[in-house]
């Protein structure tokens, strides 16, 4: 459980340097489970989706820290992993989505995810989760699935 949406954020404290080590699954890159196991959001519980995840409108633009702050991790979170490549083809990412109810600025659920198996240099971010991502919200909206749920699946890969 991570802190939660903020009023104002502040740039947090990433793992060590060197100390993350990507994994592999069919050449997709994946977070390192000790650095990165996730953080869910207090705000976002199953009681509430209608007023937070599932609300008309979005919920993600209001709760998002700003770039100032996400910019500063993402160089950190980056030395943490060793990332070398480009940082515009990487991803600062949320392992627990906002859209799923995860925490906005918690390094636990945060990292760097490098770009995925075909990607062009220079071609930005491509990232295969982020359509499963939405998959799940849709299917925790319509109560097809629960939150605690759809947070497991992403955890899981």
């Amino acid at each position: 459980m991570g802190a939660g949406p903020q009023q104002q954020y502040t740039v947090q404290q990433q793992p060590a340097a060197g100390s993350c080590h990507y994994r592999y699954e069919t050449g997709e890159p994946l977070e390192d489970v000790a650095c990165t196991p996730g953080a869910i959001s207090p705000a976002v519980t199953q009681t509430n989706l209608a007023s937070t995840i599932c609300r008309k409108g979005g919920y993600t633009k209001d709760i998002r820290p700003s770039t100032s702050v996400t910019g500063k991790e993402k160089e950190l979170n980056a030395t943490s992993y060793g990332y070398t490549g480009r940082l515009g083809d990487a991803e600062y990412d949320h392992l627990i989505s906002l859209q799923l109810g995860g925490d906005p600025n918690d390094p636990r659920n945060l990292w760097v995810q490098p770009p995925d198996p075909g990607h062009q240099t220079g071609g930005g971010v491509n990232n295969k989760k982020d359509p499963v991502e939405t998959m799940l919200h849709t299917a925790v909206c319509s109560g097809k699935v629960t939150l605690a749920a759809a947070q497991r699946a992403i955890v899981t890969d």
